[in-house]
């Protein structure tokens, strides 16, 4: 069979209409951020590791729980106020994605102080009001310590423990963990680091127009 000028101009487009096709769906599917943790298959589901159930009370003295997160994206991180090594950097990167969230009803951050003995209520809300931001969007939470220690480690895979070696008597990780609205871990940024939480920003947005496909 010969293929006319005008037959072999549509077989170029309609190739050239599939590879589009090809390329966009194969965006599509590297646009999805991981979901971290182990997995589980039940039946035909895959179950995911998801946030524990956790309680906790934030510088409002309001209430915490899984519950506010609802249908929400958030960006979790540990911390204490007394810290005078990563975590004056940490809130410097922070107050960046606060910033540049402002603009999402959907996204919030919740940062657990991992000295709840002296982090009081009190001192939370003051804490608070020097960096200038509002508790509905963003929860400084304290609670028990085990229960604090125990979510950070087996929940977000996060570093956060009493050592008495180290300069100011604690030690964990400068990790931002960014979590779906189904309560799964999708990204782990340094937030000590500007490029590293540069990528969580944009991979807020990312993650947010995820969930709305």
């Amino acid at each position: 069979m010969k293929y006319t000028k005008e037959m072999k101009l549509v077989l170029n487009r309609l190739c050239l209409l599939i590879c589009c096709s090809l390329l966009l769906a194969c965006s599509v599917h590297e646009d999805k951020l991981p979901i971290f943790g182990e997995r589980t298959v039940n039946g035909t589901d895959t179950v995911y590791h998801r946030i524990a159930p956790f309680r906790f009370v934030d510088q409002d003295s309001a209430v915490i729980d899984n519950g506010t997160f609802l249908d929400k994206i958030y960006v979790a991180d540990f911390f204490f106020t007394t810290c005078r090594t990563i975590c004056p950097i940490m809130k410097t990167e922070m107050l960046r994605v606060y910033e540049a969230t402002r603009e999402m009803p959907d996204v919030l951050i919740l940062s657990h102080t991992i000295d709840p003995e002296y982090d009081t209520v009190a001192l939370l809300h003051d804490f608070a009001k020097r960096l200038g931001v509002e508790s509905n969007r963003w929860h400084f939470v304290t609670g028990a310590k085990d229960s604090i220690y125990k979510i950070a480690q087996t929940s977000y895979f996060a570093t956060a423990m009493e050592d008495r070696t180290e300069p100011d008597g604690f030690i964990h990780s400068g990790a931002f963990l960014l979590i779906d609205k189904k309560g799964r871990i999708r990204g782990k940024y340094d937030g000590t680091k500007e490029d590293d939480v540069n990528r969580l920003i944009v991979d807020i947005k990312r993650l947010r127009g995820e969930v709305a496909q």
